[in-house]
């Protein structure tokens, strides 16, 4: 028993061949032969999730625009009201005296880099009214039922 023991020159039950090597080679050549990329199925799911996306955010961001112009027009209209009561003031007319056109306050406002009254910016126009109305300014745009443009 301790002759087989101590017997360590005996061989390998099985031993490898080299046609089983090969075929491991041709295994590894086929892994690495593939192509890596997206698929059409994957490219078609970003562009369905962009598009949701946007389908969400175009109609708010038309939204926020509206109501952007709108306050800049309220602004403008503000200016300009102010403008005509300062202009009744300064030139001594009284309630009832009609206003010829927004240009004619414009030295009673903060003019745009055009040197004239600021215009609204949703491409409104504004009339005036008699000096002591209470619109003494308005903008085409009032009658919008969205975001109409028009004082408080």
């Amino acid at each position: 028993m301790n002759e087989d023991c101590n017997n360590h020159s005996s061989p390998p039950v099985a031993s490898f061949t080299p046609q089983i090597e090969t075929e491991k080679q041709n295994m590894k050549t086929n892994k690495t032969s593939r192509k890596a990329g997206f698929t059409l199925v994957e490219i078609m799911i970003v562009v369905a999730i962009i598009g949701l996306l946007a389908a969400i955010a175009i109609p708010n961001f038309i939204k926020a625009r509206a109501t952007s112009q709108q306050n800049a027009c309220i602004n403008n209209l503000r200016q300009i009201d102010a403008a005509i009561n300062e202009w009744a003031m300064e030139t001594g007319q009284s309630s009832g005296a009609s206003v010829a056109s927004v240009g004619v306050v414009s030295a009673y406002i903060k003019v745009n880099s055009n040197n004239s009254v600021p215009s609204c910016p949703a491409n409104g126009t504004y009339t005036t009214a008699k000096v002591g109305d209470p619109k003494q300014v308005t903008c085409s745009l009032s009658t919008l039922t969205a975001t109409p443009h028009r004082l408080p």
